[in-house]
């Protein structure tokens, strides 16, 4: 009985270590798999199709200024392969030739003794190499990491600006070529129109004025188109010139976004909005510079040798001989006026400088995510409001047109009635267009990578 209760316990308490050993391996998976999918989780807060995502990945391999900005990475990666020589000894070669005069010799039992040569020559390798530097060449290094880490995340901040342009144009396209559809529609009721007119002017219920009415209406409806096509042309023109292609077959605003209070939005922007990354970077490299500047008033230990041919040595003053030294130094410095003191300062304002302006940053983005977030709310209100008139709208061109065709409407009946359609739809597009801008704007405002 003592045997089996103990095995029992054995057994459950291997059972329960067994458990909790899954569970905190299954915890560990979860967390991975979080971390992995967390950039995923974060663009999917916006929803966009894939003609726009390609677009801007097209962008970004086409755009000039992007190949300008990833080379100032390989720039900064040489400027820390340079800083990181610095740890390397450094060998020189000297040769050196002097004429001296006058000749420095006395006389010694009658002969003239020669103290130095009158032709002095030296030949000499010197080599010398920092032992201890208190930091300073460390600390110079961490420097240039900065450098290139501000490169990097300048690189990503121009692919987001650029990005955001590409959006704007082809969501211009989108409500550019609505408009023109828009207007074609009226032109095919005004055209429509006309052609009863014309009948009735040879059945004589109608005079020459009406013609002349409508056709005035429709020249001007067709100028209007005229100026659609020629701002859809220059949109196109835009895309071309950041995506090298011209093709836009969208022909919806179907970018969206998840919406959030204010709070919440500005803590994702301080998080993902590289206008923040990039000034986070320059605090950092604030502080780097601060460390660097510190240690401007620490000793340097280094070692240095030479060796060579030279003449001068006595008694034969003239004969080269070879030669060779080795040494340590010590330098430390004593007095400079408290310039070092003065740079710390200047260093210890220029990090001060820079926290403030990511307060003054997030006031601004605070303001700008208010603004986008009432241009959505209002835009989607007025979207619902235009609804109705757009109905009444249809309704009554409809009834002038009835009316026009039976003989108990006039022209302008007709020419209203085609105004105030086409005023409402092009005043639900400019809505729909202006909800989309907002939505994309704000997406752009919290950091969001939707491409």
């Amino acid at each position: 009985m003592l045997t089996k209760a103990s095995n029992n316990g054995i057994s459950e308490h291997w059972n329960i270590q067994t458990i909790t050993k899954h569970k905190h391996q299954n915890m560990k998976r979860i967390f991975i798999i979080i971390i992995a999918f967390l950039p995923a989780l974060v663009n999917a807060q916006v929803k966009t199709n894939a003609e726009l995502k390609g677009l801007i990945t097209q962008s970004f391999g086409y755009f000039p200024k992007i190949k300008e900005v990833e080379n100032t990475i390989v720039t900064a990666q040489q400027k820390l392969n340079l800083t990181q020589l610095n740890k390397s000894p450094e060998v020189t070669g000297d040769a050196a030739y002097n004429f001296i005069q006058p000749k420095i010799s006395i006389p010694i039992n009658g002969v003239d003794f020669q103290f130095a040569p009158v032709h002095s020559l030296n030949t000499a390798v010197n080599a010398s190499y920092v032992v201890f530097d208190f930091g300073r060449l460390k600390a110079n290094i961490e420097r240039s990491k900065t450098d290139i880490q501000l490169a990097q995340h300048n690189v990503e901040y121009v692919k987001n600006s650029l990005a955001y342009q590409v959006a704007n144009v082809y969501y211009n396209i989108v409500y550019l070529q609505k408009a023109i559809s828009i207007q074609d529609t009226v032109l095919s009721y005004l055209n429509e129109n006309k052609s009863i007119v014309e009948s009735k002017l040879r059945n004589g219920d109608a005079i020459k004025i009406d013609l002349l009415n409508i056709q005035a209406s429709i020249d001007a409806a067709q100028n209007q188109k005229v100026d659609l096509q020629n701002s859809l042309q220059k949109q196109l023109n835009l895309l071309e010139y950041t995506t090298g292609t011209k093709q836009n077959t969208g022909a919806q605003f179907d970018f969206d976004i998840n919406m959030v209070d204010v709070g919440s939005a500005l803590v994702q922007s301080q998080a993902n909005n590289l206008d923040f990354v990039l000034l986070k970077d320059k605090i950092i490299q604030a502080q780097k510079d601060l460390e660097v500047t510190k240690l401007g008033d620490k000793p340097t230990v280094a070692l240095h040798a030479a060796t060579g041919f030279k003449n001068g040595y006595v008694p034969n003053v003239n004969e080269l001989r070879f030669n060779y030294l080795a040494g340590v130094s010590f330098s430390i410095p004593i007095y400079n006026g408290g310039k070092i003191k003065q740079q710390v300062k200047l260093s210890q304002t220029i990090v001060r400088q820079n926290e403030l302006a990511v307060e003054s940053l997030s006031s601004n983005y605070r303001k700008d995510i208010q603004q986008a977030l009432t241009d959505v709310a209002t835009n989607l209100e007025r979207i619902k409001n235009t609804e109705g008139q757009i109905e009444q709208s249809k309704a009554a061109q409809t009834l002038a047109s009835n009316r026009f065709k039976n003989g108990v409407g006039t022209n302008l009946e007709i020419t209203n009635a085609s105004t105030n359609v086409q005023r409402a739809a092009l005043t639900k597009l400019q809505y729909e267009y202006q909800l989309c801008l907002s939505k994309v704007e704000l997406a752009r405002l919290m950091g969001y990578q939707y491409w």
